[in-house]
């Protein structure tokens, strides 16, 4: 497991932050328990939006090229309720929303573990047990349509590997489970939260599997305090952050090294370029034939550079 899947919500967001809002179309719903009773009457799955639609590029893109075209709500119609849950930033367009949406959705981002990630769509049954994960994609609606029925296929898989792991014991049986976790694209916070039954059925049956679990918990946790801290370029924060994840002795390898590239990072934000050349050089120390050893001298130099104008 890698940090830079989850490090750069903030930056990427503020580089791809557009102007416009779009609203709602009639085929969207805002309000999550109303949405789940007519999944359930009506034998469908939920479809929710996390987005950021006055602000996040990626989230109006999603909206423009996807959500809004009548391809895609003619797609959806038989198989999702379809969710809009925002979170916009200009005034005009928060005013839209009334406070019981506002309470809702900043709820559900954190039930959902949205963690600043714009924009997110989860996939769930109808009391909103999340069985797949997905996002922005260059592609128009029809294309989209086939990306959610492989997710919807996907779901059998996992579904398959939840009942055949009934009827195994041990190692086994929390492979069978791992696997069916894995297959739906959740995060360990999502898991815990709502697979709590099948996380704790793993840890009892494989003590290697909990370790496991407990360290991918525990850098989780570790990539979620560091999200909040570079949204608010706090680097003295994410140096003391980084400095009491690698004294734990939790992160080892190649997660320990790139731990460490993030701090010279925020070393040289803070204009100390020296201690983040020697950080790095400690930084490649720990593993110098991975992958980002090459990129560590690539950095070194670009600092190097710098110090030399």
């Amino acid at each position: 497991m890698k940090l830079n899947r989850y490090l750069h919500t903030a930056l990427i967001t503020a580089i791809f932050s557009l102007g416009t809002a779009y609203a709602t179309s009639e085929d969207w719903t805002t309000d999550f328990e109303a949405a789940k009773k007519q999944a359930a009457e009506e034998n469908k799955f939920l479809l929710l939006s996390f987005t950021g639609s006055d602000w996040c590029g990626f989230c109006i893109k999603l909206k423009k090229e996807v959500f809004s075209q009548d391809a895609f709500n003619q797609g959806v119609k038989d198989k999702f309720i379809l969710v809009e849950l925002d979170f916009p930033q200009k005034p005009e367009n928060i005013a839209n929303l009334s406070d019981a949406v506002i309470a809702q959705n900043e709820a559900l981002e954190k039930t959902y573990a949205i963690n600043k990630a714009f924009p997110t769509v989860y996939l769930t049954d109808a009391k909103g047990k999340p069985f797949a994960k997905t996002g922005y994609l260059p592609v128009g609606p029809q294309t989209y349509l086939k990306h959610l029925d492989a997710l919807l296929a996907m779901r059998k898989t996992s579904e398959s590997a939840f009942a055949d792991a009934k009827n195994k014991e041990g190692a086994e049986k929390a492979q069978t489970l791992i696997y069916a976790l894995q297959s739906m694209g959740l995060n360990d916070e999502l898991v815990t939260t709502f697979y709590a039954d099948e996380h704790a059925e793993i840890i009892a049956n494989s003590p290697d599997a909990a370790k496991q679990m407990e360290l991918n918990k525990s850098l989780m946790d570790f990539q979620n305090k560091l999200n909040e801290l570079g949204s608010k370029k706090d680097h003295e924060g994410i140096i003391k952050l980084i400095d009491e994840a690698l004294a734990s002795g939790k992160f080892e390898g190649e997660i320990k090294q790139q731990t460490m590239i993030f701090k010279a990072g925020a070393l040289v934000q803070l204009k100390k370029p020296q201690d983040a050349l020697q950080v790095l050089d400690e930084a490649k120390a720990v593993s110098p034939q991975s992958e980002f050893a090459a990129q560590i001298e690539a950095i070194k130099k670009q600092i190097e550079a710098e110090m030399q104008k």
